[in-house]
C-alpha cells in the first residue's frame, strides 16, 4: 500500500513534538506524571498495551480478557482498600470519570423510583477543597453544589460539613487527601454521621487510594470505615499505571448497578454500559492489571517508603527557608507551600516568584491561585509539589534548585490584583469588570488573550506563571474560566 507518509516519517516527527514536551520522566515535573523510576514497569505497561491494541473494551463477553483483567484489579483494589465481599467496583479511565459516575449513581438513588421517587434538585455537600471533578459532575448531572469552606491549613470541621446535612443531600464527599493542600478530612466523622442521615459518603481517594495504605499515621479513611459507601482511587497515579486508569468501588451491589446505563430499546445490539464511554481501549486496563501483579502489596510499600523519605525530606527543607512555609501537615506525598507572613516583607519568598524561578533551575513546580470562600476568608496562594518515587534520585539537585530559588527572589513582592489589571489598557480593564458586562465571543475572548499576553497555539504560555495566576485571581472567576476555554480550545485548533 502506498502512504501519504512513511510510517517512519511519522514518527520521527512525533519524537521531534514530544522534544516540547515537559519530561515525563527522571523527576523534574512535580505534578501531572508519577514516575515510578522503574524502567521495567515501563517496558511492562508498553506490552501489555501493545497485547491488546485492537481490543475493544466495551463488550467483556466478547473479548473476555477484559473481564478477567478487570476482574482481578477490582479484587485486587478492594483488598487494599479495606473492601469485603460486598464491595463491587469498576476500572474507569480516570480520576474525573471515576468521580462523575460516584455522583451519578448517588443521585439516581437518591431520585429512587415508583412511589418513594423523590423530585427536585439534590444536593452535593463537600469541603471546598474537594477535587474540580465533582464541581463538573454537579454541572452535568444536575445537582447543587454546597461547598463548604476550610481553615487556612486547608483542613474542614466535620461539624460544619455536617450541619449542612439535610434530605436533599444525595452525596457528601471528603477527599484523602485533598489535591490542593494534601489535608486528610475527617472521614470517620463524616461517614458516621452519614450513616446516621442515610447519605451516600463518597471518599475521593484518586491520589491517595494507592499509597495511603502504606503511609504511617494516617486516620481512617477507607471501607473499614463504616458510612463510607463508595471510594475512588486511581491507578495513573500512585498505582503507577500509564493513564487513563483508576477505579471506582462502590458498597452493595445494588447500589453499584445504579451506576450502569443500560437499554435494549434501539434496532441495533443491546447497550450495557458500567462506564461513560462505550468502546474504549483496553490497553490501560492491561497496563494496570501487569504493574499490579508485578508490583504486589510489597512493591506499592517499597516504593511509597521512597515517597515517603522524599517527602519528609523536602518538607524539613522547606520549612526551613526563611520566608516560605509548608501549608498544615501534609497527608501523603504531596504539599502545598505558602509565603510565610510571620516574618518580615523584606524576608519572605511569594510562592508563585519563588515557583516560576525554580523553573530556571530545571524544576517545574504548580502554582496554586488564591481563593476567597464563601465566608470571605482567603485561602492563600500556594504552589504544589507531587512527590514520586524517582523524586529520591534528584534530591539533592532539587532541593538546592528550592533553595537557590528562593533566595533569588526573596522580598520580590507578590504581584497584586491591582498590578494585574494595571497591566491591561484601562478601557479594557474597566470593561472586564463590569458586572452586567455580556459573554464573551470567541474572537472578543481571544483579542483579550492576546492583549494579556496569550497569543495561542504558535506562542504558548509566558515564561513566568506569577503575572498570569494574579491576574486570574484579580478578575471575576466566570471571565477568566472563559479566557481559559478560549486558551485551551485555540490550543487544539486547525492554523490554517
Amino acid at each position: 500500500m502506498n502512504f501519504d507518509h512513511e510510517p517512519a516519517d511519522i514518527l520521527d516527527r512525533l519524537n521531534q513534538l514530544r522534544r516540547a514536551d515537559a519530561p515525563t520522566h527522571g523527576g523534574r515535573v512535580l505534578s501531572y506524571v508519577y514516575d515510578s523510576g522503574l524502567a521495567e514497569l515501563d517496558e511492562l505497561a508498553a506490552g501489555a498495551i501493545r497485547a491488546v491494541q485492537p481490543v475493544n473494551g466495551l463488550d467483556p463477553t466478547t473479548f473476555t480478557s477484559v473481564a478477567v483483567m478487570e476482574r482481578e484489579v477490582v479484587a485486587f483494589a478492594r483488598d487494599l482498600l479495606g473492601g469485603d465481599s460486598d464491595v463491587v467496583g469498576t476500572v474507569t479511565t480516570g480520576g474525573t470519570e471515576s468521580c462523575l459516575l460516584a455522583v451519578k449513581t448517588a443521585r439516581d438513588v437518591w431520585r429512587g423510583a415508583g412511589a418513594s421517587a423523590r423530585t427536585g434538585m439534590p444536593r452535593l455537600l463537600a469541603p471546598v477543597t474537594v477535587h474540580a471533578a465533582f464541581q463538573k459532575a454537579a454541572h452535568y448531572f444536575g445537582l447543587e453544589l454546597d461547598l463548604v469552606p476550610v481553615n487556612g491549613d486547608g483542613i474542614v470541621s466535620a461539624s460544619d460539613l455536617i450541619a449542612r446535612f439535610g434530605d436533599d443531600v444525595a452525596l457528601v464527599v471528603v477527599s484523602a487527601p485533598s489535591y490542593a493542600h494534601a489535608a486528610m478530612d475527617p472521614v470517620v466523622e463524616v461517614a458516621a454521621a452519614a450513616a446516621k442521615h442515610g447519605i451516600a459518603c463518597h471518599v475521593d481517594a484518586c491520589i491517595g487510594g494507592w499509597i495511603l495504605p502504606f503511609w504511617e499515621g494516617v486516620s481512617p479513611w477507607n471501607f473499614s470505615v463504616a458510612g463510607v459507601t463508595s471510594i475512588s482511587a486511581d491507578l495513573h497515579k500512585f498505582g503507577y499505571s500509564p493513564k487513563g486508569a483508576s477505579v471506582l468501588l462502590q458498597r452493595g451491589r445494588d447500589r453499584q448497578r445504579a451506576q450502569y446505563f443500560a437499554t435494549t430499546q434501539w434496532p441495533g445490539y443491546p447497550i450495557v454500559n458500567p462506564t461513560i464511554l462505550g468502546s474504549k481501549s483496553a490497553g490501560p486496563l492491561a497496563a494496570a492489571w501487569a504493574i499490579t501483579h508485578a508490583l504486589g502489596t510489597t512493591g506499592l510499600a517499597e516504593l511509597a517508603e521512597s515517597c515517603s523519605r522524599s517527602t519528609r525530606a523536602l518538607c524539613d527543607l522547606i520549612n526551613g527557608i526563611e520566608g516560605l512555609r509548608v501549608i498544615g501537615n501534609p497527608v501523603g506525598p504531596l504539599m502545598a507551600v505558602a509565603a510565610d507572613e510571620s516574618v518580615p516583607t523584606n524576608r519572605r519568598v511569594d510562592a508563585h516568584h519563588w515557583a516560576d524561578q525554580v523553573r530556571t533551575h530545571g524544576f517545574l513546580l504548580q502554582l496554586q491561585p488564591s481563593l476567597v470562600q464563601s465566608d470571605d476568608t482567603v485561602l492563600p496562594a500556594t504552589t504544589h509539589l507531587t512527590i514520586t518515587p524517582v523524586t529520591e534520585s534528584v534530591l539533592d539537585e532539587l532541593s538546592a534548585a528550592l533553595l537557590a530559588a528562593a533566595e533569588e527572589v526573596r522580598g520580590v513582592a507578590p504581584i497584586s490584583a491591582a498590578a494585574a489589571l494595571a497591566t491591561l489598557p484601562a478601557e479594557v480593564s474597566a470593561a472586564l469588570s463590569a458586572p452586567d458586562a455580556p459573554p464573551l465571543t470567541s474572537e472578543q475572548a481571544a483579542g483579550l488573550l492576546a492583549v494579556i499576553g496569550l497569543q495561542g497555539a504558535s506562542d504558548g504560555l509566558p515564561e513566568r506563571m506569577a503575572p498570569l495566576l494574579a491576574l486570574i485571581g484579580a478578575l471575576p472567576a466566570p471571565l477568566t474560566e472563559r479566557l481559559l476555554t478560549e486558551l485551551i480550545a485555540r490550543l487544539v485548533e486547525p492554523t490554517n
